[in-house]
């Protein structure tokens, strides 16, 4: 049975994580997207949103609780894991998502560049962003 509580805003589960929210740009179309989407977006092979803007991901730093849950949820895989996939696409010469080092940063840096996309804790009613898809 899982257990939830409600600490300063945040759900939290059982395991001591919330769940996530997956925010983009409010100047995008899409109003949802796929795990499949989200997993291409952050492995690099889809590079453009339907409408021809650059989509610019960005993640939370590699120790944070939030990366930890996204590269599970999203890839199967830990933080360690997709930053190795990383540094292999780095000698390809293409770069990873940029990091931001908390909620807020995300929010910021997703409400000020077109095309951005990011993930924050669930439990939040974020505004100028569009909520695509929400990681339990």
């Amino acid at each position: 049975m899982r257990v939830l509580l409600l600490i300063f805003g945040i759900l939290w589960t059982s395991h001591g994580q919330a769940g996530l929210l997956v925010i983009a740009s409010s100047k995008l179309p899409d109003d949802s997207i796929t795990v499949k989407q989200l997993a291409d977006i952050y492995s690099l092979k889809q590079v453009y949103w339907p409408n021809k803007i650059q989509v610019v991901p960005v993640n939370r730093e590699a120790s944070s609780q939030e990366r930890e849950k996204f590269s599970e949820a999203v890839f199967h895989l830990s933080p360690q894991e997709m930053g190795e996939y990383w540094n292999r696409l780095r000698f390809q010469g293409k770069l990873p998502p940029l990091v931001q080092t908390s909620d807020q940063a995300v929010l910021s840096f997703v409400r000020s560049v077109p095309g951005a996309i990011g993930y924050i804790n669930a439990g939040q009613k974020p505004k100028g962003v569009k909520i695509l898809l929400e990681i339990p």
